[in-house]
């Protein structure tokens, strides 16, 4: 099954593409690579979540940021290929997590975007990855995710 069916059989819509909030390309090309750059858990254009996971964001909450950035994401990519079908493979994810200094649940919070990930693809959208926890992320969001897919 193709990821454009599996995503209708998850009942799953992706937004809009989300545009640059500065200045910076949403995706760029490069062979047969696409890097989108970061996606946050915004929906029409703002911030479902603030704060820092620990905090004021529940690890459940952190995990949907997740969830919101990879859609985000993965809406850039069918802006850029026209169709989800056309990505053989995730390479790489990069995940920032706003947290507080204790909290060492990480890749518990990147789990939200990379089992959407595999849900699609398989062992093909599991990508090598990265999660990290930060001080502060722009909007005060919790999540920002960074993807590199293979065309």
């Amino acid at each position: 099954m193709s990821a454009e069916s599996k995503l209708q059989a998850l009942k799953v819509l992706l937004p809009k593409a989300p545009k640059a909030m500065a200045t910076y390309s949403s995706w760029v090309r490069s062979g047969n690579l696409l890097f989108i750059a970061g996606q946050g858990p915004m929906v029409d254009g703002l911030p479902k979540f603030k704060g820092k996971v620990g905090a004021t964001v529940t690890l459940a909450q952190g995990q949907e940021s997740a969830r919101l950035a990879c859609l985000n994401a993965l809406a850039v990519v069918k802006e850029a290929l026209g169709s989800l079908d056309k990505v053989k493979r995730v390479v790489k994810a990069n995940v920032y997590v706003a947290c507080t200094n204790d909290f060492t649940d990480q890749p518990k919070v990147a789990n939200g975007a990379t089992e959407l990930l595999r849900d699609l693809w398989g062992e093909a959208g599991l990508p090598a990855r990265a999660a990290v926890g930060v001080n502060v992320l722009p909007m005060d969001i919790p999540v920002e995710l960074e993807l590199v897919v293979e065309t």
